[in-house]
């Protein structure tokens, strides 16, 4: 899956380019976010505002993401949750792992 990035800053901001992520596609999602990701990077920023679906399988690999980042030493941050996934993200238990915020900017400041 092709990862879209932005910088704003130094923070990387990466956005997926489908608006699922399942078991399907989950891997894929993961190695994108992973090449999209220099050594360099220190501050990530997750921005979801365009995803509509993510499963058991597509957290794993956010989480899998985070943990890399976390040994580096940096920050990583998910903005722009719609209900439904910000509900996903909080049943599952990963709005207490990773800082979850409402606004793009509100996440660039979580990973300073």
């Amino acid at each position: 899956m092709e990862i879209n990035t932005e910088r704003v800053g130094n923070a990387l901001i990466v956005m997926p380019s489908e608006n699922r992520v399942d078991g399907t596609n989950a891997r894929d999602f993961q190695v994108g976010l992973e090449e999209a990701i220099d050594q360099e990077d220190r501050s990530v920023v997750f921005d979801a505002e365009t995803l509509t679906y993510i499963s058991s399988a597509g957290l794993r690999a956010i989480l899998l993401v985070v943990k890399s980042i976390n040994r580096q030493g940096g920050k990583f941050a998910v903005c722009s949750l719609s209900d439904p996934i910000r509900e996903i993200f909080s049943i599952s238990g990963f709005d207490n792992i990773i800082p979850i915020e409402s606004t793009r900017d509100e996440a660039i400041d979580a990973v300073k």
